[in-house]
């Protein structure tokens, strides 16, 4: 007779004995690196993206999403031979994206601008494409490994790009700006030139904020990979390559000015301080050191911001009160995907700056899609974070939990910023989520496997 232990062992997915599986995870981590490299800019900023026409834009220059989409076609059939389709996963977090990606191609054909509605369609379309490539064939990774080397290696690109953003490379392009670029533009995105005249770094994402994102997303799920490989390193080996990665992307996250990104870390630390195998004085004593340090840190940059009168602050508060606005005005459809850039230029304050995003991922649902589309897109996002927390054995796995870390961060920060609509955040956050999912043990009747 068998115990539960064991029926749960036998029902527990197992890594797959083909190379495909394996195969995949490479390509599908190189691809999510490349887009951190290559696909950071707003989905509804596309106009602004072109085509690459020499190798000089092909390296140093940002590419259409329309690219992407086309590598993520062929990374997926791929993933559609490697995949495993599992019927266990509750249907109501399986079912959500493809409600939620409906809802927005209802939305988009109601939209007061159709062909920018249907870009960002396609790009939520690729977003639930990641999840499900993440469930049915990243899934079947135990270990992922090959997944996370891509990933984390476009993650490092990615930091270094920071650094020598912050050592000249910043004013270099800023010279190179406003003398070649800037005299030919007719039209460039809002806010373009105050980012352009900052100090503050994006690396190769749109804008400083959009950065904080890539840290909070990927820097749990890096060290905690970087502290798996036992069998390859020491413990002080590790460690030193843990905190020599962990001081250049904080490095890079207080550079890039994010006060929103700065908090959130401060959050995943405390959160990851709990599952930490110590006594609970120890805990209390360590996450009460972290807090204070960082709080500290926290104000001692940004006194000065808050004397000035927090200006972005009361920006947020006037985008959020022009989607409450739209969303009243147009609860079933909303004004289309992508569209709130139009709205807010016809209902905005005089004296506010413009912009073409709400700077909150879940409002802009609701403004741009209707009530279906934000309760959707929240209720996917919530429903698979509390459904791994509570099923995916977290404690067990310092990799799933550092994921489940960076994934938690990443749905806060989109409460003060537009990570969704970038493919670059978009596309990887939903491949993580799948990951998850599909890493979460099969259930098992414990009545009968104890009988």
């Amino acid at each position: 007779m068998k115990t539960q232990a064991q029926a749960a062992a036998k029902e527990a997915p197992k890594i797959p004995e083909s190379n495909l599986p394996g195969l995949f995870a490479l390509l599908f981590g190189l691809f999510l690196g490349l887009c951190l490299l290559k696909f950071g800019n707003p989905s509804v900023m596309e106009k602004f993206v072109d085509t690459p026409v020499n190798i000089y834009d092909w390296m140093f220059s940002p590419w259409p999403a329309a690219i992407g989409c086309g590598l993520l076609a062929i990374v997926a059939l791929v993933g559609v031979g490697a995949a495993t389709w599992r019927r266990d996963l509750p249907w109501g977090i399986m079912a959500l994206p493809l409600v939620w990606l409906a809802w927005q191609a209802a939305a988009a054909s109601q939209s007061i601008n159709p062909a920018l509605s249907w870009e960002t369609v396609r790009h939520f379309a690729a977003c639930a494409v990641c999840f499900y490539l993440g469930v049915f064939a990243l899934g079947r990774l135990e270990n992922p490994g090959f997944f996370l080397a891509g990933l984390v290696f476009g993650f490092l690109l990615v930091l270094a790009e920071g650094f020598d953003q912050h050592f000249g490379g910043l004013a270099q392009t800023r010279r190179y700006f406003f003398l070649y670029i800037y005299p030919n533009l007719k039209e460039f995105p809002p806010g373009y030139l105050k980012k352009m005249t900052s100090d503050r770094i994006f690396s190769t994402l749109f804008y400083p904020n959009a950065l904080a994102g890539v840290i909070l997303l990927l820097l749990p799920a890096a060290l905690a990979w970087v502290w798996s490989w036992r069998a390859k390193l020491t413990p002080g080996a590790r460690g030193f390559l843990m905190g020599t990665m962990g001081l250049a992307a904080l490095a890079c996250l207080y550079w890039s000015g994010s006060k929103g990104g700065w908090l959130l870390v401060l959050v995943q630390g405390f959160l990851a301080g709990l599952f930490l195998p110590f006594s609970r004085k120890a805990k209390i004593a360590l996450v009460t050191i972290l807090l204070v340090a960082g709080l500290a840190g926290f104000f001692l940059k940004y006194s000065g911001f808050f004397r000035r009168g927090a200006t972005s602050v009361v920006a947020r508060f006037d985008y959020w009160r022009a989607a409450a606005v739209n969303t009243g005005q147009h609860p079933v459809f909303g004004s289309g995907p992508g569209t709130f850039g139009q709205v807010y230029e016809k209902i905005k304050r005089p004296e506010s700056e413009m912009s073409r995003m709400v700077h909150n991922d879940y409002l802009e649902q609701a403004s741009d899609s209707g009530v279906v589309g934000l309760l959707a897109y929240t209720g996917f996002m919530a429903g698979v974070l509390v459904f791994v927390l509570r099923n995916g054995r977290l404690k067990a796995d310092w990799v799933k939990l550092a994921i489940w870390l960076g994934l938690l961060g990443w749905a806060l920060q989109g409460l003060v910023e537009f990570g969704l609509y970038i493919p670059a955040l978009g596309w990887t956050g939903f491949a993580l989520l799948g990951w998850l999912v599909g890493r979460t043990p099969k259930r098992v009747d414990t009545k009968a496997a104890g009988g």
